[in-house]
Formats: C-alpha cells, structure tokens, sequence
C-alpha cells in the first residue's frame, strides 16, 4: 500500500476526489493540519460519493505529528520545482508521495531536507500548475505500477 499525504489542503471537493482515488488504488490518506475546511463537509464527502466510509485516513493535527508519524521513512515530495520527472523513481510498497497545498505548496524546510526526492510531472503546455487531485491520480498510478501492486 503506499501512502499520499496532503499537507494542509484548502479545496473540499480536491481531497475528496483524491480519497476516492485512495479508495479505489487501495492507498491510505493522511491529510496534515490545518486545512482550509471542514473535513466533514459536506463538499469533501460529495467529491468522495459513496467510498469516504471505505477510506483510511489517518489526520495528522500538525506538520510535526506527521514528520514523528513518518519517522525515519524517507517520502517523496511532488512538487512542481522537483527535480525527477515523476516516472523516473523506482517507487516502492509504502511509500510516502507528499502533496503539498494548493495554494502554498511545500514548506522549503521539507524541500531542502529531501531536495533528493522531489518530483515533477511535466508542463508542456500554457498552464502554471496541475490541479492538486490530477497530480495525485498521475503520480499515484505510476508509483503503484512500479512498485507491483497491480500485480
């Protein structure tokens, strides 16, 4: 199972699609506090349909509490300033994929720690960024096929 993290989200109906895309790519959600909503909205829940009562999720109430979780795991951060296209790692069963937030992205201190492990998904075309749940899907069906849990 791998994991995706969200550090402090800020639009509902993202983290909902991206926890039915955990649901259904048998990964788990850890959403690091503060978030700019409500987890139990109703918009979170919409985006998510039928599978939020599936999903496992583990809310972490600050970046601290998420960095003691991860312990001496070492994740990969997505971000568009990384320096590995993101089908060029060799992802493994528990990996850590860090998603920052929307508006703010990753703290620098993570990208500096990890500078090593972040990771990008091209941009070819005349956009700024990617939307936070299509990043997520991209991402997170190329680290589940390299590390073989499709098989």
């Amino acid at each position: 199972m791998l994991h995706i993290a969200l550090f402090q989200p800020e639009i509902p109906p993202n983290t909902g699609n991206i926890a039915r895309q955990c649901v259904g790519m048998n990964s788990m959600l850890h959403i690091i506090k503060p978030v700019g909503f409500d987890l139990s909205s109703n918009a979170v829940r919409r985006a998510g349909l039928d599978h939020w009562d599936d999903l496992k999720l583990t809310v972490h109430e600050n970046p601290d509490r998420f960095l003691n979780w991860l312990g001496n795991r070492t994740p990969w951060l997505i971000t568009k300033v990384g320096t590995l296209r993101y089908d060029t790692p060799e992802y493994n069963d528990e990996d850590v994929l860090v998603f920052g937030s929307e508006i703010r992205g990753l703290p620098q201190e993570w990208l500096k720690r990890w500078s090593d492990r972040t990771v990008h998904i091209p941009i070819l075309g005349e956009v700024r960024s990617y939307n936070l749940a299509n990043s997520v899907s991209i991402v997170l069906a190329e680290a589940s096929l390299k590390a073989g849990l499709f098989e």
